[in-house]
């Protein structure tokens, strides 16, 4: 809604069909579907308080009667189901960080190509989102809960705008080796200080006025991740991005045994059904029955032959 609100430039009760029209029309045209309603149903629900409990107020105060902007005409059409995205197999990841890794060795900037690499191969093993890597703290690795350690994700996105949900990620799948090199080898050269509250663990080059470092944007992260596969992985090119690789971890994670409950905790949904769409890709059920089915039919005639 702050958004809707920055681009009409008033409030919003003053919108009216013209304004909606160039919003959905022009500024948004462009945009993912699923964005389109979001927002749609946003100003939709913001318009219903309004009508139903200061419609008389407003229009003894303004003028205006209040009244939606949003009709069968401007109104977004689509679904809000996620599109299919078939991730990429573990070799082919496994040759983009090979060769990303060999590329540390003599890359003009050290640090932040390897920050990058990090946060890309823990989105890989723990399904982390671009925006929960950047909001991660240092202090926000907890090496001495659970078997491996955990991250304490505290953004995660949260369900239907219920706002941040906090979440417990053990770092599986190597995600502690990853860290652990990280922190050690890597987090010094940001010239930060490790024990200074609120010191990001994936640091920016620039600094603050302090001269403490800033946190790292996502743009940084996903530039990181397709500039490497670019080189490494060149049939991916520009498909490979970090919601990709969250849709990996969980096709992984599920081909190496993990219920689907499990990974719902790790990737941090609301719903089972939101995580079984990460996954369905592998699902063999269809392949199965037709498997049983062609082995069913030579039995049925062995007595037709008798």
């Amino acid at each position: 809604m702050e958004q809707i609100r920055s681009w009409f430039g008033r409030p919003l009760w003053d919108m009216e069909l013209a304004d909606a029209d160039a919003y959905f029309g022009k500024v948004l045209r462009n945009s993912p579907s699923g964005t389109r309603l979001a927002r749609s149903q946003a100003l939709t629900t913001y318009f219903l308080f309004p009508e139903l409990r200061h419609k008389v107020e407003l229009h003894r105060k303004t003028g205006r009667v209040v009244e939606c902007p949003i009709d069968e005409m401007n109104r977004p059409r689509g679904s809000k189901d996620a599109q299919l995205r078939i991730s990429p197999t573990e070799p082919d990841v496994g040759t983009l960080f090979t060769g990303w890794g060999g590329e540390l060795a003599s890359c003009r900037k050290f640090a932040p190509t390897a920050r990058n690499y990090t946060a890309s191969k823990l989105m890989s093993q723990v399904g982390l989102r671009v925006s929960e890597a950047c909001k991660l703290d240092l202090a926000d690795i907890k090496w001495d809960l659970g078997r491996f350690g955990k991250l304490h994700v505290r953004h995660g996105k949260g369900a239907r705008g219920s706002g941040p949900r906090e979440r417990m990620v053990p770092l599986i799948n190597g995600a502690d080796r990853t860290l652990r090199w990280f922190i050690e080898d890597v987090w010094g050269q940001f010239d930060d200080d490790h024990a200074r509250p609120g010191a990001p663990l994936f640091p920016s080059e620039r600094k603050n006025a302090d001269g403490s470092a800033r946190r790292v944007g996502d743009d940084a992260l996903r530039g990181g991740l397709a500039e490497a596969a670019k080189f490494h992985l060149p049939g991916w090119g520009d498909k490979l991005t970090p919601h990709v690789l969250r849709h990996f971890c969980a096709s992984e994670l599920y081909l190496g045994g993990l219920d689907l409950i499990a990974i719902q905790e790790v990737l941090g949904h609301s719903w089972i059904a939101t995580t079984m769409r990460y996954v369905h890709v592998q699902q063999t059920r269809v392949e199965d029955a037709w498997v049983a089915g062609t082995e069913r039919t030579p039995k049925r005639l062995e007595g037709l032959i008798r």
